[in-house]
């Protein structure tokens, strides 16, 4: 927290762990069912603060994951994401890279997100 210029408090120690225990993206809901001793004004907060400090990364599918990336100004911790409709969770696909794509002179990318649907393996089964 502190490489990202956030003063570690008891909440955000709380909620930066929940989300590193995890092992993959997590909704309010559930942080707030891991959590359950900060309410969800307070979690939310904390997100937002940490993702205008880069120390999250927020999802198409509203989910929250922590920010490994050792640069602030460039984020080299984007991989692919994969959403199970049947069981609702989001996974890292860590070895997965986003794919580079060309963008038009005169465009600015500020964020590049990249969700694959379907089954996972044990929705499958």
């Amino acid at each position: 927290m502190q490489q990202h210029g956030i003063k570690p408090t008891a909440n955000r120690i709380i909620i930066a762990s929940a989300l590193a225990e995890a092992g993959r993206p997590l909704s309010m809901t559930e942080l707030e069912e891991v959590i359950g001793t900060i309410d969800k004004s307070g979690i939310f907060r904390t997100l937002m603060l940490f993702r205008d400090s880069h120390l999250v990364h927020v999802l198409e599918d509203s989910r929250y994951e922590l920010c490994y990336s050792e640069d602030d100004h460039h984020d080299d911790d984007v991989h692919v994401h994969f959403h199970c409709a049947r069981c609702d969770r989001t996974y890292c696909l860590e070895d997965t890279p986003v794919p580079d794509v060309r963008i038009p002179d005169g465009f600015e990318v500020e964020n590049v997100s990249y969700m694959v649907h379907g089954v996972c393996s044990a929705c499958k089964k």
